[in-house]
């Protein structure tokens, strides 16, 4: 029997995925060959752009928004990433915004207008503040990673150059969204007063913690070796029940609706996507 020929993946290292990443005869058994990217968000342009991994971590934003535009790439049901957001938006802590309502009519700084923690966060000032995405004015640093999204005109991009931590320090946002690296700044405090207390009500509103990356593979991949594929999503989901993350459809049917409803509420999605579309091409095989 011929070699399979080797997977190019793009996996962020946490510590649930430590001993994934280092089981060299796990790896050599499924072909894997994990690509180095130091800031895994960075793996997620070129591989909706040029398919340049076989394999790949992936925003659930990014991949709903590749998914309704054609892309060919293949969800599987397994969760890298998930938290609360609330902790992420931040506004100067001499400041007038006292608590999310405050940010109707206001300047919020993103990295992009499609980040993932952004579309969780103004699902819940929508939902749960009244605070609708169009009444903010959001100030983007960086292109989606879907080439031919354009953001909406309530968005606009920052001065070339601009630093976000920069412009919430000296008051030219009035706050910012962050990712995985909050600043530790006396000069800035959080948005809702008890992150944690807001954390907990979204989890009994919605019945679920955010996700935030997920495992995609190209479809090509998935018709040609299914088999393959479902021992790939067998060694991913082990990783991610060890540290209590949602792994299959069913654990993970709420937070892809919940995330569909946020993208075409906020101009991400043109339409919305049923769970049959986004698991499309997912083989059989993958329980």
């Amino acid at each position: 029997m011929a070699e399979a020929a080797p997977l190019r993946a793009a996996i962020g290292r946490y510590a649930h995925t430590e001993a994934l990443l280092a089981d060299d005869v796990a790896a050599a058994e499924l072909g894997l060959a994990f690509v180095d990217v130091p800031v895994i968000s960075r793996a997620f342009a070129p591989m909706v752009r040029d398919a340049r991994y076989d394999v790949s971590e992936m925003a659930i934003a990014t991949f709903l928004m590749a998914k309704a535009s054609g892309n060919p790439l293949v969800l599987l049901p397994v969760t890298l990433a998930a938290r609360f957001q609330e902790p992420a938006l931040l506004c100067r802590a001499d400041g007038p915004v006292r608590g999310p309502a405050d940010l109707a009519g206001r300047n919020i700084g993103v990295r992009a207008y499609s980040q993932t923690t952004g579309m969780w966060l103004r699902g819940v000032l929508q939902d749960r503040h009244g605070v609708a995405p169009e009444t903010i004015r959001w100030v983007t640093f960086e292109d989606a990673h879907l080439p031919e999204y354009r953001d909406p005109p309530w968005a606009e991009r920052a001065p070339a150059g601009a630093d976000m931590t920069r412009m919430l320090r000296e008051g030219t946002l009035d706050a910012a969204i962050f990712g995985n690296d909050v600043p530790d700044d006396p000069a800035l405090r959080t948005v809702f007063p008890d992150p944690v207390a807001a954390g907990a009500d979204f989890q009994a509103a919605f019945g679920f913690m955010p996700v935030n990356h997920l495992v995609t593979v190209q479809r090509d991949l998935a018709r040609r070796e299914p088999d393959r594929v479902a021992r790939l999503a067998r060694h991913f989901s082990a990783a991610a029940t060890a540290a209590s993350l949602p792994v299959g459809r069913d654990a993970l049917a709420m937070p892809l609706r919940h995330a569909v409803e946020f993208c075409v509420a906020q101009g991400l999605l043109m339409r919305p996507l049923s769970l049959e579309d986004i698991w499309e091409g997912l083989p059989r095989q993958v329980a």
